[in-house]
């Protein structure tokens, strides 16, 4: 699918967004190992977040779909009567690993071409520690690294202290979510902090789990239980949009119910940092999370740098960044974002070929790229690569052309906001 956008000079209006998908992957998961019923409110529409449910459902958890809601009947999981399918999602495939590779019973999990591409022995490695015995496909890669699909073998896990090599929150799930079923403690200790999703929801569904800095502590034994939750608005697809009004010279826009937990909140400290004139209303806390509404108003963007910690929060915000990035005065640096490169698609390298293509100057390299500031975005046909935020992303960038642009394979933005285009239409003017 390809789609049009034409350029812009004021973002206005109010919008909602989907539900997070980071929160509603795992409520998917636990829900549908939880004793009893899971009732799910703003579960994320996105095909992604369709796949998790799709998977659970194949292991035996009923899943019905009532007024807007997601209601799971959890319990035991079964042994599915074919290959699990998470489709494009990492987050899918990297977390269920950790509950599959404990049950009694043998599974296979794949997905789309993409997902197929994208390295899996992150989560094998510590897994294996756990006693778990899963299979991956080598495929060409030099360095011996596995891929989709895997074949878990089910067996008895014993609890681990793990490090991360590297931060990430899909791989501190995994090990969590394995660490449930476990014989004895769980700990896993991250580098930098990542999003603490799970540890919140886990605690909300009944795990017994410590916090202290970036070491998480899981007890064995746990029994969780059904709730009712609240999936917040996924403030990660808000980047696109603050993005879009922090282009425009004509832009106030409120977005509801946003998702404010605080190790999320890098987006909000970095875009204020650079000069975003951005306001925090109304929050309040559901099932552990924080909630809030943002206002944006039109901004002289500073643009800046990031590196470490900075670069670990904001990864999937990254496409996003950069296209502001380009329009700021200072220009755009990123460094230790090697994990763009494994993403749905190379990031630095459809971002290098994007901007180009717009007309943009940028300097790329193993870990980040270079954007200077103040250019100007040309119309252009832009790729997505089927990558979700690279669509979005180049749709953005598109709203501040000299021209109308082209998003290629723009049904892309799905996989996380399927009425991304209808939403950016509605505010865009």
């Amino acid at each position: 699918m390809n789609i049009t956008v034409s350029p812009a000079t004021a973002v206005k209006g109010s919008i909602s967004l989907p539900g997070d998908k980071s929160i509603s992957h795992r409520y998917g998961m636990l829900g549908a190992i939880a004793e009893g019923i899971t009732t799910i409110h703003n579960y994320s529409t996105g095909a992604d977040c369709q796949s998790t449910l799709a998977c659970m459902q194949a292991l035996g958890a009923k899943i019905e779909r009532q007024d807007g809601k997601v209601i799971i009947h959890g319990g035991a999981l079964r042994e599915p009567g074919e290959m699990l399918d998470a489709g494009n999602s990492g987050s899918t495939i990297r977390m269920l690993s950790g509950i599959l590779a404990a049950q009694a019973f043998t599974s296979r999990i794949g997905g789309d071409e993409s997902l197929s591409r994208r390295p899996m022995g992150r989560v094998m490695k510590p897994l294996a520690l756990m006693g778990a015995a899963i299979e991956g496909c080598g495929g060409s890669d030099p360095q011996g690294a596995q891929f989709p699909p895997l074949t878990i073998h089910g067996r008895p896990l014993k609890g681990i202290d793990y490090t991360l090599p590297v931060a990430s929150a899909q791989v501190k799930s995994c090990v969590l979510f394995a660490g449930l079923f476990a014989k004895g403690e769980t700990v896993v200790r991250e580098p930098v902090r990542t999003r603490d999703h799970t540890e919140i929801a886990l605690k909300e569904f009944g795990a017994d789990i410590e916090v202290l800095g970036n070491v998480i502590r899981l007890a064995e034994g746990a029994k969780l239980r059904g709730r009712e939750l609240v999936v917040p608005g996924d403030l990660s697809s808000a980047t696109f949009f603050l993005v879009a009004a922090l282009l425009m010279p004509d832009a106030d826009l409120v977005i509801e119910r946003v998702g404010m937990n605080p190790t999320r909140s890098a987006l909000l400290d970095f875009l204020v940092g650079i000069g975003a004139d951005i306001q925090i209303l109304g929050v309040q806390q559901t099932g552990g999370e924080l909630i809030g509404s943002l206002r944006v108003r039109a901004s002289k963007i500073k643009g800046g740098a990031m590196e470490g910690a900075m670069t670990a929060a904001l990864i999937d915000e990254i496409p996003g960044l950069a296209v502001l990035g380009a329009a700021s005065e200072q220009g755009l640096t990123v460094r230790d974002a090697g994990e763009l490169r494994v993403k749905e698609t190379d990031r630095i390298a459809t971002i290098e070929t994007n901007m180009k293509r717009m007309g943009v100057t940028i300097q790329t390299s193993a870990d980040g790229f270079f954007i200077p500031g103040r250019q100007k975005f040309h119309a252009a046909e832009c790729d997505s690569a089927g990558d979700h935020r690279i669509a979005m992303a180049f749709a953005v960038a598109a709203l501040a052309a000299d021209g109308p642009s082209t998003i290629t394979n723009a049904g892309a933005a799905g996989v996380s906001f399927p009425e991304f285009f209808s939403t950016l239409q509605e505010i865009a003017h």
